[in-house]
């Protein structure tokens, strides 16, 4: 079975492999690996080694009203909608090539996901943006953006493909796709999965999952004249 992962990243690929199957077969086995997803991800991840720091970049704010590390963030205020693909287009941070591939897709639809919760204690919600590719929805960066005297500023992002961020329970969960030679982009070797936590002034990490995934699930593994047994 593939390692767990984050849930959104995971759902969110089965999801788009339903629509754009082609047969009923695919159809129905993709239903099934959205089925084992919701089933798995409520048994929590497990990883099967532990590796260095991931190429990700924490930004610092430039003030901070956050809590010390060992107190509860206080609750968020009721989400305040915001442009997230104005954000990222005048955000100095993010780099030139994000900016000019953030392009509609479809008429005035951007390919981003936002999410809006509570990651660093704020007065407001803060803003989670991932950006994407229009064709197969990689995720090319990921950004955190807090609420500082009504402006909001880049406290987090993550601009090596592919990535995907979601909130979890007051902590911040960066999803890496590994892929190795020979793996197609929707058949990638492995993940890291990074947790986040807002600590002072800056994220800082708190946990690093590495999950390997078996292809067997993807109609990859050997018939039995491959694998060296004979028949009966």
């Amino acid at each position: 079975m593939r390692g767990l992962g984050t849930r959104a990243f995971r759902i969110r690929r089965v999801l788009r492999a339903l629509k754009a199957g082609s047969t009923a077969v695919a159809g129905l086995a993709a239903l099934g690996l959205f089925v084992g997803a919701l089933a798995a991800c409520s048994a929590g991840g497990t990883g099967a080694r532990d590796e260095g720091p991931a190429r990700t970049d924490p930004v610092g704010s430039a003030a901070s009203s956050a809590p010390s590390a060992t107190s509860t963030p206080a609750p968020a205020q009721s989400p305040k909608t915001v442009n997230a693909v104005h954000l990222v287009k005048d955000d100095p941070k993010v780099s030139a090539d994000i900016k000019r591939d953030l392009k509609p897709c479809v008429a005035n639809e951007y390919p981003v996901d936002v999410s809006y919760g509570n990651l660093t204690g704020g007065a407001s919600s803060d803003v989670v943006v991932n950006v994407m590719t229009c064709g197969d929805a990689v995720g090319i960066g990921t950004y955190v953006y807090r609420d500082e005297g009504g402006k909001y500023q880049n406290v987090f992002q993550a601009e090596e493909p592919p990535v995907y961020a979601e909130i979890d329970r007051g902590d911040l969960v960066v999803t890496k796709q590994v892929y190795e030679q020979g793996d197609s982009v929707a058949s990638p070797s492995g993940e890291e999965v990074l947790t986040y936590r807002w600590r002072g002034d800056r994220f800082a990490q708190e946990g690093r999952i590495h999950n390997d995934y078996s292809h067997a699930v993807d109609g990859e593994s050997p018939t039995p004249a491959d694998d060296g047994l004979s028949a009966p």
